[in-house]
């Protein structure tokens, strides 16, 4: 389709499009395939073309206002499972998602790493929290030190940071139903939420099959993203236009 319309407008008024942001679809779960997501979008848009956002209760907001929504989730599951939060702190040091360097993280926002992780962030927040509530007294302060923690999955010795609040000797990996800490994966956590709760017609992932399926956390995060791109970079896409998340 021609965009010679914007000939006919005013150049400050066409100048605009380029801080107008449009969805133009829901990509899913990205996994190991995030940075060639990153490079394909970033081909076709511009580094500065494209954003991840989420929506959120009828709303688009950006991911680090939709990450609240996740860690609140931990926050409850945790908070309503003291039996849970006592072996956390009493027999592990740790947690991990994918790869046990997955410790030195403490921020949502990972351009670093292969794949997102936030499940173990999420933890150890929720856990810091309760060491400064009193409500919770079998939460204890630690020391910040490194030490050698037991690898509950594989049985290795890893030498890591201790998290605030965990005084254990194992290192705990919340990942698959084969992962010793499998009782705090995503999908597991229920959404606190009704308003959260949505799906993607025709959409079947991994998280559908596991825990609340549909109604976890997880799927709140998944259904949820949106690729946005600049109003002006869309125009200017062609043929990608009528499907810009193709290849993803």
């Amino acid at each position: 389709m021609s965009s010679r319309w914007q000939n006919s407008v005013p150049v400050a008024t066409v100048n605009r499009l380029n801080d107008i942001w449009i969805p133009v679809g829901l990509p899913g779960f990205s996994g190991a395939e995030k940075a060639r997501w990153n490079s394909l979008l970033t081909k076709r848009f511009g580094a500065d073309g494209w954003r991840i956002s989420h929506v959120v209760r009828g709303k688009i907001v950006p991911k680090s206002e939709a990450i609240l929504e996740y860690e609140e989730a931990y926050r409850r599951y945790l908070r309503d499972r003291p039996e849970l939060v006592n072996f956390l702190v009493e027999s592990c040091g740790n947690v991990y998602d994918d790869n046990t360097t997955n410790v030195y993280d403490d921020d949502y926002e990972q351009p670093h790493t292969a794949m997102n992780h936030y499940q173990d962030i999420a933890v150890r927040r929720v856990i810091a929290e309760l060491v400064d509530d009193p409500t919770w007294p079998t939460v204890t302060a630690t020391p910040s030190e490194i030490v050698e923690l037991y690898d509950f999955a594989t049985g290795e010795q890893v030498n890591c940071p201790r998290a605030s609040g965990f005084r254990g000797l194992g290192l705990l990996q919340i990942r698959d139903p084969l992962s010793p800490g499998y009782m705090l994966n995503p999908a597991v956590v229920p959404a606190h939420d009704p308003l959260l709760i949505t799906t993607v017609p025709g959409r079947r992932e991994w998280y559908h099959d596991e825990g609340c399926g549909h109604l976890s956390i997880e799927a709140f995060w998944q259904s949820s993203k949106v690729v946005e791109v600049r109003l002006s970079r869309f125009l200017a896409s062609g043929s990608h236009r009528t499907a810009p998340l193709a290849g993803l």
